[in-house]
């Protein structure tokens, strides 16, 4: 007989517009992200020269923006631990995170993306936001030389993953009653059915060509581990544990 193993339940928040406000929050599909809330996040943050937070339109793609080292989801588990209970997750916004250091080289491995945003990202694939999305823009300065030591890039992903935390424990609490869509996966045992293995070849070749993987949040860089550090050997997940964002490419 067919056995269920895991089932996860994914709610939807859909986002309007995303404000600066005295605190963070999220009220009638606007996001509200605290006043100087940068300079809180990079504090004991020895390798972060600034940061600067910008909230950029659907129509303001014509703009430069420094090399971008990574796009993330605001998602946070509310029950259960990554792949399986519930997760909320916003939608209609999208976190990039761009670096440079303070005497202008971008942060890069094999090339830098910086440059007119339209013209770096092709929008609406996989991993990059869609036309429509908001974009809130993290843009770390690193101190000179670190966009090519790797503590540099890491200290700027934990940065970002903090400023998606603050985000994530309001969202924690929204009742997932209101959510605007909702779904349900399950993982299954399907006994004398053909098994199925799907093979992703990931990053993990330098310091700007990493991939984390389960974090304390969905797709989130706090508590990942390197798949570099982990010798680059080969990790089995489960399906839900993919979707539930197990893995944060960092390149």
């Amino acid at each position: 007989m067919e056995r269920e193993i895991r089932r996860l339940v994914i709610k939807t928040f859909h986002i309007q517009k995303v404000e600066f406000a005295e605190k963070t929050y999220i009220k009638d599909g606007v996001l509200y992200i605290r006043n100087n809330i940068e300079a809180d996040v990079i504090d004991n943050e020895e390798l972060v020269r600034s940061l600067k937070l910008k909230i950029i339109q659907s129509n303001e793609h014509d703009i430069f923006v420094n090399s971008i080292m990574d796009f993330s989801p605001i998602a946070t588990k509310v029950l259960g631990k990554l792949g399986e209970g519930i997760t909320h997750v916003l939608t209609g916004v999208t976190v990039m995170l761009t670096g440079v250091d303070e005497k202008g080289i971008q942060v890069a491995e094999f090339g830098s993306s910086e440059g007119i945003l339209k013209e770096q990202v092709k929008f609406g694939r996989r991993g990059t936001p869609s036309e429509d999305d908001i974009i809130i823009n993290i843009d770390i300065t690193l101190k000179d030389g670190q966009g090519t030591n790797r503590p540099g890039p890491m200290a700027a992903h934990r940065v970002c993953d903090k400023i998606i935390t603050e985000i994530r424990e309001y969202l924690k609490k929204m009742n997932g009653r209101f959510c605007d869509e909702k779904y349900e996966y399950f993982d299954k045992i399907k006994p004398n059915k053909k098994k199925v293995v799907i093979i992703k070849q990931v990053a993990g070749q330098g310091c700007m060509y990493d991939t984390g993987i389960l974090g304390k949040e969905p797709g989130g860089f706090i508590g990942c581990r390197s798949i570099i550090d982990m010798g680059n050997m080969p990790i089995v997940l489960s399906p839900n544990e993919y979707r539930d964002g197990a893995l944060r490419a960092m390149n």
